[in-house]
């Protein structure tokens, strides 16, 4: 059985779908507070539910009974509920995970996290890097991934591609591995049987770096139009990120500073280790141009 905390998120949903449509046994962590549609939707690929909450303590003591791996992909950052914050779920609540887990001799622990700048301290990071630290004693797979295309090259982040208008953090010249969330999800799912994946932590991004201009001239090629820029400086950011009290709202502008200096990797060794097939900024424009022309 593979427990899935954060299983109606972003990247725990799709998780909860890969490991099924391998035949894999699924028990997902759902809040009575989560979304009906969500939860319906994770019963009715023939996932077992499990009621329970990061923050409270037995009730991931008793989701982890019975369970030979883990798989959390859990943050307060995109979905939030009342009592959520990155200390209560992403630091506090990851750690009664990690100490259940350990309680019920859980043989993988896989760990969803990000890539973080060098030298750069902020809460979110302080608090992935924390539970990071905690499972080294486990069978451990951390994957630190780059900056979600679907997130950061989204409207909720000013990157409007349907009225062809994209906010740019920074100057826009540094390269960024740019990942689809499917991809991680893909990844985390492989991790739990490759022996390749054991007792790593594996740098994940996707598989061309392009700076966040490169991405804007891809759109405008694909879409047909010129985009209108709108750029966020780099002054502005630090002000931001130096002035912020909220720990989420300094944990967003530690990222947005991140996305100005880039995160450029080489993902060959990685797509030769596990044989993923990673989704480009290409694949990803032509399908959200495709729906927004639909729609």
């Amino acid at each position: 059985m593979i427990l899935v905390a954060g299983a109606t998120g972003l990247v725990g949903s799709e998780v909860c779908q890969r490991l099924t449509r391998r035949g894999e046994p699924v028990r997902a962590l759902v809040r009575a507070t989560s979304s009906k549609e969500k939860v319906e939707a994770l019963r009715s690929s023939g996932v077992e539910l499990c009621v329970g909450d990061l923050k409270d303590a037995p009730s991931i003591a008793a989701a982890c009974r019975g369970v030979k791996a883990v798989i959390s992909t859990a943050s307060s950052t995109l979905n939030r509920q009342p009592g959520d914050s990155i200390q209560s779920v992403d630091a506090a609540g990851q750690l009664n995970l990690v100490n259940a887990a350990k309680d019920a001799q859980v043989e993988r622990f896989v760990l969803v996290s990000f890539r973080r700048t060098p030298g750069m301290s902020f809460p979110l990071g302080e608090a992935k890097a924390q539970v990071e630290s905690a499972i080294a004693s486990l069978n451990f797979t951390v994957i630190q991934a780059s900056w979600f295309m679907e997130v950061w090259l989204s409207p909720a982040l000013g990157f409007d591609y349907a009225n062809a208008v994209a906010r740019i953090y920074g100057p826009g010249t540094s390269p960024i591995s740019w990942v689809s969330f499917r991809d991680v999800a893909e990844m985390a799912a492989v991790a739990v049987r490759h022996p390749a994946a054991a007792r790593k932590t594996i740098e994940f991004g996707g598989p061309e770096a392009l700076s966040p201009l490169e991405v804007v001239a891809r759109f405008e090629r694909i879409g047909g139009k010129p985009f209108q820029l709108e750029h966020v400086s780099e002054e502005a950011l630090l002000a931001q990120f130096e002035g912020a009290t909220d720990p989420l709202q300094k944990s967003f502008a530690a990222l947005m500073l991140g996305y100005s200096h880039g995160d450029a990797m080489n993902m060959a060794p990685v797509i030769d280790r596990f044989g993923i097939k990673l989704s480009s900024v290409d694949e990803y424009a032509r399908s959200v141009l495709g729906r927004a022309a639909a729609s």
